[in-house]
């Protein structure tokens, strides 16, 4: 590790380890959102019409809905939430995703009213996000997808 001289004016030297910045491994990262992006074409076969919406529904308690917002040539944007009248909004998870087609990846633009989500972050932070966070919810993402695979049967709007 390395460290950092600090001389506080008499010649006597302290040192203090120095922080490594965190670095995203970009093909990781990448390669999560070639998976969502095949877990959401399975969902959503209909990938170019605004409004389309579909529900994934286990019981009368949880739900999920995936909703297009925006369609255009090469990228659609879409919302998913949990649905549930007795949860107050901040369990609910909701999402903003993008999907490119051309590049066959989907990555999440936000989540829980974080706007747009860094590729890392100094930790701590005052929000206290992951150092890792862009990663962690599209890994979340990718298990929400995983869900609604399981249970795509059950119901479409």
């Amino acid at each position: 590790m390395s460290k950092k001289s600090l001389n506080n004016g008499n010649n006597s030297h302290m040192t203090t380890p120095r922080k490594k910045k965190y670095v995203p491994h970009l093909a990781s990262l990448l390669g999560m959102c070639e998976h969502n992006y095949g877990k959401l074409i399975k969902l959503l076969p209909e990938v170019d019409e605004v409004d389309l919406s579909y529900d994934f529904c286990v019981g009368e308690l949880l739900s999920y809905r995936l909703q297009i917002t925006e369609s255009a040539r090469y990228t659609t944007t879409l919302t998913m939430q949990q649905l549930s009248e007795q949860l107050p909004g901040y369990l609910k998870p909701v999402m903003t995703i993008r999907m490119y087609h051309d590049a066959r990846s989907a990555e999440v633009l936000s989540c829980q009213n974080i706007g747009q989500i860094k590729a890392s972050y100094e930790y701590p932070n005052l929000h206290m996000h992951q150092r890792n966070e862009k990663f962690m919810v599209n890994v979340f993402l990718a298990e929400w997808l995983t869900f609604c695979l399981h249970w795509q049967e059950n119901s479409y709007v």
